[in-house]
């Protein structure tokens, strides 16, 4: 599996030792890192929302003959979870990861500012405007995963931004701004 053409990847991903985990702390701490915006930004530019493991395409560098050995990628994946980029879907196989593009509280952040901005305070508009509506073409939140943008939802109602009522199917489900 390649990576998409569409996709530029950075110069550290053709440098052999990005293959191996690194043995001395501050070098490895600096590698995991790299490798948390790798994944963060290819499934969010490409708008991939779970990444297989054993089909994530980053994992192997056929240009160099270089990939992630299974516990390697174990390392890069436990990470990855533990810096709140990323859950696993399958918490006991470990086999998919849902990406959070942007952590919850970002994308409460995010939405809340753009319901602001577009006027839809006092208002209702539905999960769906917000997911897939015309009015939110290039934000952070649009195609972004249902449960994640429910969560940050959530948020906003804790906060007492907005409140969530069931429509008939849960597209349909609307949300009111204060």
């Amino acid at each position: 599996m390649t990576t998409p053409a569409n996709f530029e990847l950075p110069d550290f991903y053709y440098f052999p030792p990005f293959f191996t985990i690194q043995p001395v702390l501050s070098t490895r701490e600096k590698q995991l890192g790299q490798w948390r915006e790798l994944i963060l930004k290819y499934h969010t530019d490409l708008k991939i929302k779970t990444l297989v493991v054993h089909e994530c395409p980053l994992f192997q560098n056929s240009t160099i003959q270089r990939n992630l050995t299974p516990s390697d990628i174990q390392i890069v994946m436990f990470d990855f979870v533990l810096s709140g980029h990323g859950e696993w879907e399958d918490s006991n196989q470990k086999t998919r990861c849902r990406i959070l593009w942007r952590k919850p509280e970002q994308l409460a952040s995010d939405v809340y500012e753009w319901a602001v901005k577009n006027g839809f305070v006092g208002s209702v508009c539905t999960v769906y405007e917000l997911h897939s509506g015309e009015d939110v073409n290039g934000m952070s939140f649009q195609g972004a995963d249902e449960e994640l943008l429910r969560r940050a939802l959530g948020i906003l109602e804790d906060q007492g931004k907005c409140t969530m009522f069931q429509g008939e199917t849960s597209s349909e489900d609307g949300i009111k701004f204060f």
